[in-house]
């Protein structure tokens, strides 16, 4: 009987994935019906094929640029990086933005859990690259290209895993692709579907291995300056450079080389405005793939419908501020602009309007976020001033504050504002908050500082909008696992505190 519970569940699912596989890929071209075959041993290969392989090269890119994409590695992202800190009031009365910004997250709360599935998604398009790409029995497919693909395979996997304990600590880690379960292997199989948890230092191995990898020479990428939505050795020595920067592989040495490396491919643009800004009659960005830019998710086709979910698509005159939308700015983070006389910034990061409601703000001049202007603009994951104020946070962690300050002022001058003569590490996690407001960052730079609870909670004190928060504690860091995960994985468990 318990196997049959089982056996009904995972077909159930299987249906699912099938009905998704054969939507991306339909018949006409390619689906589960007509691709794979046997190489010229005899064996069974799931691609035979570069042209079959390509849709799942294909498909792992289009998952970012797509809904799934737009919904949880940009929206709930940045719901959990600003509005669960002090950046950004909830906006929308959504429950699960809401629960964020009170500090009141569950299991059950229905944005974590399509964000956990996303993920796993994201990570299971990956590993169709990396699993089967040298398996293909076609000699037109080269050896070079081949390892380039698994390559940049490599790299969105460790980005999706980096996330991913930075936000739920122990995740299972999985790199390879389960056989199909019958009846009479699922008692063996099963758990390959719904593994246990892997602790968060096992987590971090892997994703180093992987990046190394990437890193060989032939294998990733050279950063294309007119593309930037490619996994390049760039955004794999910037990612080496941020997970170095974290607690349980912290190497502030680390941290600083592969910064150097990155500062060798791109380039500070010289106005702040240009990285977000519209073109003369606004029919899209200014400027796309810029000098500063590491990794860049790009919307020329159907645009990016995220941007009527925070503000006004400039490039539509239909478009208006007619709801209260997502990452309303939060006062505390207008205060911290104003306290440092941050006018360049500020202006590129909120703007303000009259509305017919009142949530958070009087109604008359209501700001909104202000970085995604248009259903064009694109998503800059990684840039270089994030890159380099990581590296002054090295250089402070080293107890060299001359070579932090000469990178902190590096950005400040750009801004407009006057160099600072010496820096600490608050003055950093300053100018990270007010550098990349609105980008993803800030949740992230509390907790690796051990400044969340601090910061967070003495936050309603000196917010009199924000609504009434939760105490954070080192258990309520993590979000919790969701609910329904945790009810068709019998190995998974709870985090404490949920």
């Amino acid at each position: 009987m318990k196997n049959k519970i089982k056996l009904a569940l995972f077909f159930a699912i299987s249906l699912f994935f099938v009905a998704c596989d054969l939507t991306r890929n339909p018949v006409s071209d390619f689906s589960e019906l007509n691709v794979g075959g046997k190489d010229s041993s005899g064996t069974t290969v799931k691609f035979k094929n570069r042209d079959e392989m390509k849709t799942q090269y294909d498909f792992m890119y289009n998952q970012l640029n797509q809904n799934r994409g737009i919904e949880g590695w940009t929206a709930d992202m940045l719901v959990y990086t600003e509005t669960h800190a002090d950046n950004a009031y909830r906006g929308a009365t959504d429950l699960e933005l809401t629960q964020l910004e009170q500090q009141k997250q569950n299991g059950v709360n229905k944005n974590i859990n399509r964000d956990w599935d996303y993920y796993f998604g994201i990570i299971g398009a990956a590993n169709s690259v990396i699993c089967n790409v040298d398996s293909v029995p076609d000699p037109s497919f080269t050896a070079s290209e081949r390892l380039q693909w698994k390559c940049e395979a490599l790299i969105l996997r460790s980005m999706m895993y980096f996330d991913l304990v930075r936000l739920w600590g122990d995740v299972p880690l999985i790199t390879t692709e389960p056989p199909a379960i019958t009846a009479a292997n699922i008692e063996k199989v099963y758990p390959l579907y719904y593994p246990p948890r892997d602790s968060v230092a096992k987590v971090y191995r892997q994703i180093i291995s992987d990046l190394n990898f990437a890193l060989q020479p032939g294998g990733a990428p050279a950063i294309d300056p007119g593309n930037k939505f490619k996994f390049s050795k760039t955004v794999a020595n910037a990612l080496l450079a941020k997970i170095y920067a974290e607690k349980p592989v912290r190497d502030y040495d680390k941290v600083i080389s592969y910064s150097n490396e990155v500062e060798k491919d791109v380039s500070l643009v010289t106005n702040y405005g240009d990285l977000f800004d519209m073109n003369a009659n606004k029919s899209g960005p200014k400027y796309t793939n810029t000098s500063e830019s590491i990794f860049e998710i790009s919307f020329a086709g159907g645009g990016l419908w995220f941007t009527w979910l925070v503000g006004v698509d400039q490039s539509d005159p239909n478009s208006k501020y007619d709801w209260a939308k997502w990452l309303t700015p939060s006062r505390d983070l207008i205060a911290a602009f104003d306290k440092a006389g941050d006018v360049v910034r500020k202006a590129e990061t909120i703007i303000n309007a009259d509305v017919s409601w009142s949530n958070e703000y009087p109604s008359k001049g209501y700001p909104f976020m202000y970085k995604y202007r248009s259903k064009y603009s694109s998503v800059i994951k990684i840039r270089l001033a994030d890159i380099l104020l990581l590296k002054a946070e090295a250089y402070i962690g080293k107890g060299d504050v001359a070579n932090a300050t000469t990178q902190v002022n590096k950005i400040r001058t750009r801004a407009k504002l006057s160099s600072l003569s010496t820096v600490t590490l608050d003055d950093v996690l300053n100018e990270r908050r007010l550098e990349l407001a609105f980008e993803g960052q800030r949740w992230f730079d509390l907790v690796r500082n051990d400044k969340a609870i601090s910061v967070m909670n003495t936050l309603n004190s000196r917010d009199v909008g924000r609504l009434l928060m939760n105490k954070v504690t080192e258990q309520s860091i993590l979000i919790p696992i969701p609910q329904p995960q945790i009810d068709k994985n019998p190995s998974m468990v709870q985090n404490p505190g949920y």
